[in-house]
């Protein structure tokens, strides 16, 4: 029972959490630790979000038009046992991204202004059944990030002219950590894990009207805490649920030329953001299953970036899984509702949605 439900609640999750607060497109998770025996995922999920803003000093026309384009996240995960009490698991991931681009519109300030960040992320992690209920584990992390971004209304910030950033390619490495608590009999997990932050040192070339400059801009992705638990609450039913914090108030993305002129970073959030999210996955046969969840993330109330002017959000999904002898995919589809935000110029980005849909194919081996 345990393992068919939460597979099914998991991929509903994943496609919810595909567009998560600040750059975060997917949230790390240590559950295939949990898997049974050796085990092998491969899933993708798809996002199209749909968002403009009104009004504002750079806005004559009225509206930017939709600016967040459709995206694409994957996850390849493998998961192995050493002896009776060692595991270990590689995933692979692309944590953090940025898809933002105006379409060209007449008499709009913000026409042509674009953002695109990439990266991937390579965990490599241990576990230790320290007790029959009680698994620690803890791993390394390793991270691939890429950016560029264009802003056309420059002048208006203080720049010279138009202002383009572009950074190259850089790895960086962190740690993860955590312990769990289970009890077979109830079907009862409950796993606490820590990520620390990552740090980037980016070679940038900053384009600052005719001006050129070769800079370096030090960003680091931001620490975060999860709180993951599922229980039975009736036979052949889960209840599970999580609660996700991610230190954003000591994130920015700050080019020196960029935050000179300007006086602010590129990017950078006033607040932390906290994720919770609670569903129930029920197992109907031996080969289908499924699940529903939703999510809450509070909004923040602070001016956010033109690059990505989300604040706060909702999800609600649904997902089903068919698990045929040692193979089960599994499909989710989420609905997630955009919180409404204002950026420096007084523009307001309301009534925002995206629609996420997920795959997942596991085999045990």
């Amino acid at each position: 029972m345990t393992r068919i439900a939460l597979t099914a609640a998991f991929v509903a999750g994943s496609a919810l959490s595909a567009y998560a607060a600040g750059i975060e497109r997917t949230a790390p998770s240590p559950r295939v630790l949990f898997e049974d025996g050796r085990y092998f995922e491969l899933s993708a999920t798809l996002v199209s979000p749909d968002l403009s803003g009104e009004g504002g000093l750079l806005s004559p026309a009225g509206s930017t038009g939709d600016l967040l384009q459709h995206f694409a996240s994957f996850d390849i995960a493998y998961k192995a046992d050493l002896t009776d009490r060692i595991s270990y698991a590689l995933t692979l991931g692309t944590p953090w991204g940025v898809d933002t681009e105006y379409p060209v519109v007449a008499g709009s300030g913000y026409s042509g202004t674009a953002a695109d960040l990439d990266s991937y992320a390579l965990t490599g992690i241990v576990s230790y059944e320290v007790t029959p209920n009680i698994t620690a584990y803890g791993g390394v992390v390793g991270q691939y990030i890429e950016a560029v971004a264009f802003f056309p209304f420059g002048a208006a910030l203080g720049l010279a002219g138009p202002y383009q950033v572009d950074a190259e390619g850089d790895f960086g490495f962190g740690f993860m950590g955590g312990v769990a608590y289970e009890r077979e009999d109830i079907a009862l997990r409950v796993a606490l894990t820590y990520y620390s932050e990552i740090e980037h040192d980016l070679s940038t070339t900053e384009t600052n009207g005719a001006a050129v400059s070769s800079t370096s801009t030090d960003i680091a992705t931001p620490q975060s805490v999860n709180l993951e638990f599922q229980t039975g609450i009736m036979e052949d039913t889960l209840l599970f649920g999580s609660v996700r914090w991610v230190d954003w108030s000591e994130f920015s993305i700050a080019p020196p030329v960029f935050t000179a002129a300007v006086g602010a970073p590129l990017v950078d959030y006033e607040e932390d953001w906290i994720t919770y999210t609670l569903g129930v996955g029920r197992k109907f046969n031996e080969n289908w299953s499924g699940a529903v969840q939703g999510s809450w993330e509070p909004a923040s109330d602070t001016t956010l970036t033109t690059l990505g002017p989300v604040d706060g959000r909702w999800s609600v999904g649904l997902s089903a899984t068919y698990t045929y002898e040692n193979t089960k995919i599994t499909g989710g589809l989420s609905y997630i509702s955009l919180g409404e935000a204002e950026n420096f110029a007084g523009t307001a980005f309301d009534d925002g949605s995206a629609i996420a849909a997920g795959v997942r194919i596991g085999w045990y081996f």
